[in-house]
């Protein structure tokens, strides 16, 4: 991929990491968040995040972390958010279980009245597959959860509720149609509970995973698989074109995983209080070997496969 060249195109995106504080500690987390992180946006870069929004006239908003929900500016952003007509979609990506503690127990009703996305990360419909990733009881809360969801009209009613598989190991995921329609039957069959999408993303080589992988000696053999499925007609259709990140200080990258290697934007003051949306259309999108992870096979995005996303 280095030698690859990408540009950035008119922002339609922004993604808002919140910051790196969660309740879980999972192992393929590429931002490496956990109980044990303190680093939260505070309102004066959501402030500033907001008159971005205004300006580049945004049309979806994407909300994560960490754990965002954790961030106490979370609701005065969605509210803020939500006065704004050209704003199409708030989404925000929850881990599930965050929303089964007492102090969160009532963002599932605020989220539906304020018609936000939900992105939900269930790695797996099998407890076994997601105790493993995340952690003993984790399972459990998912489903209780979910089915709440359900009965707020998540899923079922208009309000959109989309889950989010990565796979266990080093390897690429199945069909996303394929693992979709798996979901929804064990999912329905075992607990009538309904959602919209199924998004399939593959595992960044970095944070966590990447740690994991050189411990087992299978760093190199992943990159090899990812090089080896390389997919040039993801290139036109990858996220980074139309998104730009912005970390808990208001840094700019082109991703959240440049985000994570802390490759920023090349512009002066990078910083998104600073920045005009017109400065950013045209300027080269930063590009190294993890960039494959992206493009390798049926592609993957924040939104599951590049697979029939259109150009």
């Amino acid at each position: 991929m280095s030698g690859q060249f990408l540009e950035k195109g008119k922002i339609s995106c922004l993604q808002m990491n919140l910051g790196y504080k969660c309740n879980l500690n999972c192992n393929h987390c590429h931002v490496e968040a956990g109980p044990h992180r303190h680093e939260q946006m505070d309102l004066a870069v959501i402030e500033d995040c907001l008159r971005f929004v205004k300006n580049a006239r945004v049309k979806t908003v994407d909300i994560t972390g960490g754990a965002p929900e954790m961030n106490p500016n979370l609701r005065y952003l969605i509210h803020e958010l939500r006065k704004l007509p050209f704003v199409e979609s708030i989404l925000v990506r929850s881990n599930l279980a965050i929303l089964d503690e007492d102090k969160y127990e009532d963002l599932p009703q605020f989220f539906a009245e304020n018609k936000v996305d939900i992105v939900a990360s269930l790695p797996c419909y099998l407890e076994e597959n997601v105790t493993y990733q995340r952690g003993k009881g984790v399972y459990s809360k998912n489903i209780r959860i979910l089915q709440k969801l359900n009965r707020l009209g998540y899923g079922k009613a208009g309000l959109k509720l989309n889950l989010v598989y990565n796979p266990g190991g080093n390897f690429l995921p199945g069909p996303q149609q394929e693992l979709e329609s798996a979901y929804k039957e064990n999912l329905r069959q075992r607990f009538g509970i309904e959602f919209n999408s199924l998004y399939t993303i593959t595992n960044m080589p970095i944070g966590r995973f990447r740690s994991s992988l050189e411990k087992q000696g299978l760093l190199d053999g992943y990159l090899n698989l990812l090089t080896e499925n390389f997919n040039s007609e993801n290139l036109g259709k990858v996220m980074c074109r139309n998104l730009i990140n912005v970390d808990w200080q208001g840094r700019v990258y082109d991703c959240d995983f440049n985000h994570v290697l802390k490759l920023a934007i090349d512009i002066k003051d990078n910083y998104i209080g600073s920045i005009k949306p017109g400065d950013l259309v045209g300027r080269p999108i930063k590009v190294g070997s993890h960039c494959l992870t992206c493009v390798a096979g049926a592609g993957s995005s924040c939104q599951g496969s590049l697979k029939n996303k259109a150009v």
